[in-house]
């Protein structure tokens, strides 16, 4: 009988998203941004160096780390110049490169506002609604790292909206970079994956979280070349799909779900993260009312946040709505900066 209830759930759920009812809104179908950063072409073609410069879709990021250690000051100097987004957006490249090549890079783009003085653009991809990654902290001396992965409809024009700060990425790693309130974390943004637009199929199916997946992972590949420590994870909604198909590849500390729809996997056992799981959901939270179930692609599986998944729970009583978790003054906020810190063990 509870497999019954459980397959009706699943063709409620199909319904839902086919037709937009019950409160689900539409969505456009979204293809997903993959492959090198754009300008990839030149940058393989350029023999300025006298040597061949490491391939964006073949060399991993600890050979790229290695290739830009061999550099003088002025051979970096010039390839931030000729290829601002090829260096901007390669895992490997020296943090502080990767600064100073998105700076240029969003110049002359409609988010040149990326570009005002205190900002670490991380990485910056123009393509399709664009993407991008920021830093709060001193991420090449920090000791801990967290990365804050979003769900639906982020991108490059909504990353740092004001209308909903901590429905955002910038808003949330702001709020948890001053709720850690110490100099040994860093804490980024990570919009680097193309989101679902609305609650339509691209949010019911996991076409975009495996791509996005596979990028969470090189970034964070890429953060370990550069010596930065094994990051904890903070994966919003539909991000928590991607943190849940990328979990035993990012090599983290600790993954935090909230507001999670699923994470395609039947419990924390069964993501092989070698991390700690973790999972908060507000009690007034909408993504409450989403049926946890997979069946012929739609769904995403079981409730982290159901104590028979087998992870860790967060508060989050004080968290209002689906975009709550990183309000000021909330349990769930709190709960985070201790995560983030180390201090919870």
């Amino acid at each position: 009988m509870r497999r019954y209830k459980r397959t009706l759930a699943a063709f409620a759920l199909a319904a839902t998203v086919v037709t937009g009812t019950a409160g689900w809104a539409s969505g456009s179908a979204q293809r997903p941004v993959t492959g090198p950063p754009p300008g990839t072409g030149q940058w393989l073609g350029d023999r300025t160096l006298g040597r061949a410069l490491p391939d964006p879709e073949r060399a991993g990021p600890e050979d790229v780390s290695a290739f830009f250690r061999s550099l003088s000051e002025e051979q970096r100097r010039y390839l931030v110049r000729r290829h601002p987004l090829v260096t901007g957006n390669l895992d490997g490249v020296p943090v502080a490169l990767r600064y100073r090549a998105n700076a240029l890079a969003v110049r002359g783009t409609p988010f040149e506002r990326l570009a005002a003085p205190g900002r670490r653009i991380l990485a910056f991809d123009p393509r399709g609604r664009g993407q991008v990654a920021e830093v709060y902290g001193d991420l090449e001396r920090a000791r801990r790292v967290a990365v804050v992965v979003p769900g639906s409809d982020i991108d490059a024009t909504t990353f740092d909206r004001a209308d909903d700060p901590y429905g955002a990425p910038a808003g949330m790693a702001a709020s948890l970079r001053t709720a850690v309130g110490d100099d040994r974390t860093a804490v980024i943004a990570w919009a680097g994956y193309t989101t679902p637009v609305g609650l339509g199929a691209d949010a019911a199916t996991g076409a975009l979280a495996e791509a996005g997946a596979d990028r969470l992972a090189r970034f964070t590949q890429g953060l370990r070349a550069v010596g930065a420590p094994g990051p904890s994870l903070f994966c919003h909604s539909y991000g928590s799909v991607v943190c849940g198909l990328a979990a035993d590849g990012v090599n983290a500390s600790d993954i935090v779900v909230l507001g999670s729809p699923g994470m395609r996997a039947g419990s924390a056992a069964e993501l092989n993260a070698g991390a700690r799981v973790w999972a908060a959901k507000s009690p007034s939270d909408w993504i409450s009312k989403v049926p946890h179930v997979e069946f012929l692609g739609l769904g995403h599986g079981a409730d982290p946040a159901d104590p028979a998944f087998g992870a860790r729970r967060v508060p989050a009583e004080r968290a209002h709505g689906h975009t709550g978790y990183f309000a000021p003054g909330t349990d769930s906020l709190r709960a985070f900066a201790a995560i983030a810190r180390g201090d919870v063990r």
